[in-house]
């Protein structure tokens, strides 16, 4: 996007969206996504990450500057992951699935709170021109959320999904997997650059939607 501003191809008031929505992400969401996953493992007996300085939702302490600068460039990027140690957990497989799964659970939680605010504001502020903008934000807000916790929860190394699925497999087939991860990891990015999982994500995270919305949109009568 960002890279079609510059050649001439996108509209400036889209562009200027879709940074904010870029920074919304990698200040706003990211962090939360990966505070979740050191809180749990921290819980769970993996101090690992509280060491580190990582127990927190300081965006600066989860910020991998590259995948920043993806996420502005590309529309896609990462984090820093929070180390986690699964020699610490009492069930270390048990451990790395729910201490993975806690990042999209997060975003899933956001996404519901959010919500609230979005039709809170639609509800009461109809009409009004910044309290649009504000509404407009919460709407990005829960979009991106949820399309982060969708597309974490793909069962693709090195995503979350991944240690969920491999919690569930024999060793032997796990380990094998795990020695081509940086290869899959290179392959993960093509198939998002070129748009391979936008479909399915897209249609997951519609669904979702209108799951994380039900209770809010109920409360104010949408």
């Amino acid at each position: 996007m960002l890279i079609g501003l510059l050649q001439g191809r996108v509209d400036f008031t889209d562009a200027v969206i879709y940074i904010l929505s870029a920074l919304v992400v990698i200040f706003l969401t990211l962090p939360f996504h990966e505070f979740a996953h050191a809180f749990v493992a921290d819980r769970l007996g993996d101090k690992t990450a509280r060491y580190q300085r990582r127990l927190t939702v300081n965006p600066f302490a989860h910020i991998d500057y590259f995948g920043a600068l993806a996420i502005i460039l590309f529309g896609f990027g990462w984090a820093r992951p929070v180390p986690v140690s699964p020699r610490y957990f009492k069930n270390a497989k048990r451990g790395m699935a729910i201490t993975a799964v806690a990042g999209p659970v997060m975003n899933l939680l956001l996404s519901f709170v959010a919500s609230f605010f979005f039709y809170a504001i639609v509800r009461f502020f109809a009409g009004n021109t910044v309290a649009g903008y504000v509404a407009m934000f919460f709407s990005y807000y829960v979009s991106i959320n949820i399309g982060l916790a969708v597309f974490n929860i793909l069962p693709i190394p090195p995503l979350d999904g991944w240690k969920v699925l491999g919690s569930l497999l024999p060793d032997r087939i796990y380990w094998r997997v795990i020695q081509y991860e940086r290869y899959i990891s290179f392959a993960l990015i093509l198939i998002v650059y070129l748009g391979i999982l936008d479909a399915p994500i897209n249609f997951i995270s519609g669904l979702l939607i209108n799951v994380v919305t039900f209770i809010p949109r109920l409360v104010f009568g949408f």
